[in-house]
């Protein structure tokens, strides 16, 4: 057996015949079944909303839209589970295993961490009040789940964070919602753009540095003890990745508690905290393997002492948003970038950057095919409710 076949192998299912494939695998198998499930939810958002509307039932809509924007973040955790150990399954750091259970724990304390971010993401729009509001906040939600399961389907690393902040505004732009394009502006665009190309400058010098510094070293002894640096630093990727993620659900569910008075947008409850993380968490370890293949292996082949420079790179940056901006940044796009940066190094046609150029499409498409997705429900919705 060739190695990219060994490769495949290790990526596709466990080294255990014996052991059931995971979730993620099995879903692989019949996805079918993913886009049964999102019809449904669709529906279920389009007939809950439209009773809702009809009869008064806030609370009953309040608690659909909770639900609605925990399925979004379980699917943040299976989509971008492959950002934070792409790179240690594909150098052979982590086993599989290891590597879902390890980002699991990390993007649950991760998302205990801090509310800044969640703050943010609830104040991109001021939708309207009661069960209206509701609307709003749940087309939102709805049209960043679709765009999510339709890249996750393509294997292409978008970003659930900007499908999220599309869809809310373009279910506010829908409604006649107020949006805050200062904050839009400020906090999501502007960082969208220079994430990416901070990640890709910043990886790119780390890994020049870590090249000259090593230069007269053995490759075997510093591809062995990169692989352990590697676990670390993947540990760090997952702990930014559910200090920023779990917050935007966090934003969304305290954006629904103000519609409806049950909050006033200061700061986010406790139960919401928790939820958030727990349902992260158990969407990660269902993992991702089609968008892993991607990172892992189509961009770029990495070696441990390059997969640690991605790594160490994203983090820090992921780091830096949350705690210093406030920003609501795309795990995806920063890892991504560092990956195509370290490559670099290399040489410019290291990178495959054909399978980049497609992963950047993704990546321009993402926030207004969300908003469209999200408007067009919301006026669905709004059809049979008002």
């Amino acid at each position: 057996m060739s190695a990219p076949e060994k490769e495949d192998l290790v990526l596709a299912r466990p080294a255990d015949p014996k052991v059931p494939p995971p979730l993620s695998e099995q879903a692989a198998r019949v996805p079918g079944k993913a886009w049964l499930g999102l019809l449904a939810l669709i529906l279920l958002v389009i007939l809950g909303g439209a009773v809702g509307l009809r009869s008064d039932a806030q609370t009953a809509v309040l608690v659909l839209v909770i639900v609605i924007a925990l399925g979004f973040d379980y699917t943040n955790g299976f989509h971008d589970a492959a950002n934070a150990i792409a790179t240690s399954v594909s150098t052979r750091a982590l086993t599989p295993r290891a590597a879902l259970l390890m980002a699991a724990v990390m993007n649950l304390l991760g998302a205990l961490l801090g509310v800044e971010v969640a703050k943010t993401v609830s104040e991109v729009i001021t939708p309207p009040t009661g069960l209206h509001g509701l609307t709003v906040v749940a087309a939102g939600v709805l049209g960043a789940i679709t765009w999510n399961l339709i890249t996750w389907y393509f294997g292409l690393p978008s970003s659930s964070s900007h499908a999220l902040i599309g869809g809310v505004v373009g279910a506010g732009l829908a409604s006649a919602s107020t949006v805050s394009w200062d904050k839009v502006v400020d906090k999501v665009a502007i960082p969208m753009v220079v994430s990416p190309v901070v990640g890709f400058c910043l990886a790119y010098l780390v890994m020049v540095a870590l090249l000259w510094t090593f230069r007269r070293a053995s490759p075997r002894k510093v591809g062995r003890r990169f692989r352990i640096a590697q676990s670390l630093s993947a540990a760090s990727m997952a702990l930014g990745h559910g200090l920023q993620d779990a917050q935007k659900t966090m934003g969304i569910i305290v954006l629904a508690l103000v519609t409806t008075g049950h909050s006033n947008g200061e700061g986010v409850p406790l139960w919401v905290v928790f939820a958030c993380a727990s349902v992260l968490a158990a969407g990660t370890y269902a993992g991702g393997w089609r968008i892993m293949r991607t990172l892992g292996r189509k961009v770029i082949e990495l070696d441990p002492p390059k997969g640690f420079a991605a790594e160490a790179t994203a983090s820090s940056i992921l780091y830096l948003a949350a705690y210093v901006w406030h920003a609501p940044i795309s795990t995806t796009h920063t890892i991504t970038s560092c990956i195509m940066g370290v490559g670099a190094t290399k040489r410019l046609s290291a990178v495959r950057w054909g399978v980049a150029g497609n992963i950047v499409m993704a990546w321009v498409l993402t926030m207004p095919m969300a908003a469209l997705v999200a408007a067009v429900v919301y006026w669905i919705v709004h059809l049979f409710g008002a």
